[in-house]
């Protein structure tokens, strides 16, 4: 199946799924993976890990020859060459997120390279669009890792931002497989982002214990932590993440010292796995390319299913 629509052109991908950029899981090897199956892989900036980040893109380079695209975290990646960093490693692709648009599209744009903003609300798409972004990845609120104080689910989310703005939507949060990514095209994207089932793929770097915990959970098994010092987060349900549920201890600083432990080490107790609530919908660890393929075979059979139930002249 070839998909043909605008986020395929700007992408410069066969297929428009575009896998997450979660903090040191979003490199060179996971994401090389996405993007010689033919999607998009991203590497992540949120570690804020710039000398890593600079040699994981060089390894990007040796790895694949398909087009990749970086994200720049706002939040966290507060040093002003960030553009200058970005547009030096040759990349085209840029997403934006946690943090104001305005800030680096235009000298993005100048630059010659496509960007796309991460938005949780219908304001924040319109205060996107309104800076100049090329794009949108509207992200609901089932989605794992860092979110807006007031989630609000993609079901609802996506065709409201479309019903108001005619720009690329990229549909985050909740996709996994053919028939999420068939809903959010009807919804009104025209191409999906992967982050949980990207977690959980042969591919990714965090530790076994982690990818076990996805594959084993209910769609119930994971908590929503809102944060007086930074984002709220959704992470996977743990005896430390319902204790910071409960009001135990700060989120994000839990987040932040417990990162090589939980990813690496598989000590899930140690912090926070930032984990979607998609997680009740995956099964097995499965390697990218099989993912991938599946997923579009999986929309295939949908949107062929669907158009069999249209009634008939």
């Amino acid at each position: 199946m070839k998909f043909d629509n605008r986020v395929t052109r700007m992408l410069g991908v066969d297929t428009p799924i575009v896998q997450a950029p979660m903090g040191w899981i979003a490199r060179s090897r996971l994401a090389s993976s996405v993007s010689n199956a033919g999607a998009l892989g991203i590497i992540e900036t949120s570690s804020g890990e710039l000398d890593a980040i600079r040699r994981e893109i060089e390894i990007m380079k040796e790895l694949t020859d398909k087009p990749f695209g970086v994200n720049i975290a706002q939040a966290f990646v507060r040093d002003p060459s960030i553009v200058d960093f970005v547009v030096e490693q040759g990349v085209r692709f840029v997403s934006t997120s946690a943090g104001d648009p305005r800030k680096y599209t235009e000298a993005l744009k100048a630059a010659g390279l496509t960007v796309f903003h991460v938005v949780p609300t219908l304001r924040a798409a319109q205060k996107a669009v309104d800076a100049g972004v090329d794009g949108l990845i509207v992200e609901g609120g089932e989605g794992g890792g860092f979110k807006g104080p007031r989630p609000v689910s993609s079901l609802v989310l996506l065709p409201l931002i479309r019903s108001k703005l005619d720009v690329p939507i990229i549909a985050a949060g909740g996709i996994c497989d053919g028939a999420s990514m068939a809903a959010a095209f009807a919804l009104g994207a025209e191409g999906v982002q992967m982050g949980t089932r990207m977690v959980s793929a042969a591919e990714s770097p965090v530790h076994e214990n982690w990818k076990q915990a996805i594959v084993s959970a209910a769609e119930t098994d994971t908590v929503y932590l809102k944060s007086d010092k930074g984002p709220a987060l959704r992470a996977l349900r743990t005896a430390t993440t319902e204790a910071l549920e409960a009001g135990e201890g700060q989120a994000m600083s839990t987040l932040g010292g417990g990162v090589k432990q939980v990813y690496f080490e598989g000590k899930l107790e140690a912090g926070v796995a930032l984990t979607g609530q998609v997680a009740g919908r995956i099964e097995a660890v499965r390697p990218v390319a099989e993912i991938i393929a599946t997923t579009v075979r999986e929309y295939a059979e949908v949107v062929e299913g669907l158009s069999k139930q249209l009634p008939r002249a």
